[in-house]
């Protein structure tokens, strides 16, 4: 396999973390780029919405390949902060294909899963192509703005000859994802029940999740098999679709409580009960097939999300 040289923006938050430590791991010269300041080697501080930031970077370096993943997450933090979020998620990947255009590298491009909306049927990556877009009841602004994202990265490829990957990332979790309040609901519920604080669990919604260590694999293996234009589902085994409630009591049993802590309410609004996904694609160019089962999953993820917190 040839050394690739790879930017990954994002690089310093959960998702880019584990693909940083599975690109090198395959002898990739790997750089991180994102926000904060960072004391972690071949890592670049810069903001993905300072253009002038980001062409700082790309006059100091080359790069073959750039994993763009650096965004604001989550629909209920694009309410709150949503000047944050088309700034990262439009502006910065506007500023991104700018670069693209000019400098010719290939990109892989992180959207979400959530640009489906409420699609009532199997998700599969052509829903987006062939069902008008008020069919497909996107109910956020993250949403939006991933799907805005995915449409730059396709007028790019047209007008000036980009070569882009777009990725949807499945209810990814595990190590190194950090809790806050817009998380996904596996960080949120380890952390409250380690800290013995209470939480709600909505009943009626369905979710496929996927362990981050698989999902990265797959992205990885994008530089190994490039098809421009393409778009891929990554999650993970349809098998695995739980209810919300059986992540919820895996994870109470694995930290050592019971449910005393938890409401149990009604679906919640604005969110889709159940997303039943189609990852034919995944498997069948990027080799994509998940390892890690929710049950070994979460017991990992809650052994790391202890040892992060100090919680004995």
């Amino acid at each position: 396999m040839e050394t690739q040289r790879i930017l990954v923006t994002g690089g310093a938050g959960f998702i880019g973390t584990n693909l940083v430590n599975e690109l090198r791991s395959r002898g990739h010269e790997v750089v991180a780029l994102d926000l904060l300041n960072n004391d972690r080697e071949n890592y670049i501080r810069a903001d993905t919405k300072n253009f002038r930031q980001l062409e700082r970077v790309f006059d100091r370096s080359t790069f073959d390949y750039v994993y763009h993943l650096a965004a604001e997450y989550g629909r209920w933090n694009g309410e709150d902060y949503y000047e944050n979020l088309w700034q990262t998620n439009v502006i910065g990947t506007k500023h991104m294909l700018h670069l693209q255009e000019k400098l010719k590298f290939r990109m892989i491009f992180f959207s979400s899963a959530e640009v489906y909306g409420d699609y009532h049927g199997t998700m599969s990556e052509d829903v987006m192509v062939n069902n008008p877009i008020k069919d497909t009841y996107q109910m956020n602004d993250y949403a939006i703005s991933k799907w805005a994202g995915e449409l730059m990265c396709l007028n790019s490829a047209a007008m000036f000859g980009t070569e882009t990957v777009r990725v949807r990332p499945v209810n990814c979790y595990g190590p190194h994802e950090h809790y806050n309040p817009y998380r996904g609901f596996i960080p949120k519920f380890i952390y409250h029940a380690l800290f013995n604080k209470p939480y709600t669990v909505f009943k009626g919604h369905k979710r496929i999740i996927d362990f981050v260590e698989d999902s990265c694999r797959t992205w990885a293996n994008i530089v190994d098999n490039f098809i421009p234009g393409e778009v891929y589902n990554v999650g993970g085994r349809p098998e695995w679709e739980r209810e919300i409630k059986d992540y919820s009591d895996l994870i109470l049993k694995a930290v050592g409580r019971d449910d005393l802590l938890v409401t149990y309410e009604e679906a919640e609004p604005f969110t889709t009960k159940v997303k039943t996904m189609d990852f034919t694609k995944a498997v069948r160019d990027l080799r994509h097939a998940p390892k890690v089962s929710p049950d070994e999953g979460i017991k990992r993820t809650v052994e790391w999300m202890r040892a992060y917190y100090h919680q004995s």
